[in-house]
C-alpha cells in the first residue's frame, strides 16, 4: 500500500466549522506553515464552496478534500468542487468504492480490527483511528501487529502536540488534527502558530535518539 500522498508531512488539518470567507486565509496560513493536507468536514457551513476556494488557492501544493463524508453522492459533490481526498468517520465500503471510482484518496474511520480489515479490503488508502480518545497507543500497537505491513494509520480525536510521541512510538504514520489547530474564528496568525507547534512535535518524533 502506498502512502506517498502523506509526504512530506502526514498531518491532516481538520477545519471543522470553516466558512468560505475564512477559507483562503486559513488555507494559506497552514500551507505557509508546512501543512500539505487540508480537510473541510461536510457539516461545516457551505463546505463545498470552501473546498473549491482552497483547491483553487492552493492548487497542487496541497491535497484538499472533505471530512465527515457519509454517502457516495457526497463523494461526487466533493469531486465536483475540486476535492481530492475523502475522509470518513466510519468504514462504509460503498463510500470507499465511490471515492476510488472517481480517483480520490480515501481514509475511512475505524474503531475495531474488523472494521480496519474490511476497509483495507475495500481499498482504503489509509485508516483513521477514531476516536483516538478511546483507542490509546497500546491498542494501535496491537493492531499493527496483525494489519498488513505498510498500513497507514492516523489517530484522530483529541490530538495535541504532547500526545503525538506515544502514538508515534506505537506506529502511527500521521495524525488528523482538529480543534487544537483550528476552531471557527481563530485568526490565521494563531492557526499558523499552532501549525508550527504540531510540525515541531512531529519532527521531534522522527529524530534518531542521541547515542
Amino acid at each position: 500500500m502506498s502512502t506517498a500522498w502523506m509526504q512530506p508531512l502526514p498531518l491532516v488539518a481538520i477545519l471543522r466549522g470553516l466558512t468560505p470567507q475564512e477559507a483562503p486565509a486559513i488555507g494559506l496560513a497552514l500551507a505557509e506553515a508546512g501543512f500539505r493536507i487540508l480537510e473541510v468536514p461536510l457539516n461545516s457551513p457551505q463546505p463545498l464552496e470552501s473546498i473549491a476556494l482552497l483547491a483553487r488557492a492552493l492548487g497542487d501544493h496541497c491535497l484538499v478534500g472533505a471530512g465527515t463524508v457519509l454517502t457516495p453522492r457526497q463523494v461526487e459533490d466533493v469531486k465536483d468542487a475540486g476535492g481530492r481526498l475523502i475522509v470518513m468517520p466510519h468504514a462504509d465500503v460503498d463510500v470507499i468504492a465511490a471515492a476510488h471510482a472517481l480517483g480520490l484518496r480515501c481514509t475511512p474511520g475505524v474503531a475495531t480490527p474488523t472494521e480496519a480489515f474490511a476497509a483495507l479490503r475495500a481499498g482504503a488508502d489509509a485508516l483513521k483511528l477514531f476516536p483516538a480518545e478511546q483507542l490509546p497507543p497500546p491498542v494501535l500497537k496491537a493492531w499493527l501487529s496483525v494489519l498488513p505491513r505498510g498500513t497507514g494509520v492516523l489517530p484522530v480525536g483529541g490530538i495535541t502536540p504532547e500526545r503525538m510521541a506515544a502514538y508515534r512510538d506505537a506506529g502511527a504514520t500521521g495524525f488528523g488534527i482538529g480543534s487544537a489547530l483550528y476552531a471557527p474564528g481563530t485568526p490565521p496568525t494563531e492557526v499558523a502558530r499552532r501549525a508550527r507547534a504540531f510540525i515541531d512535535a512531529w519532527n521531534k518524533t522522527n529524530r534518531d535518539p542521541t547515542p
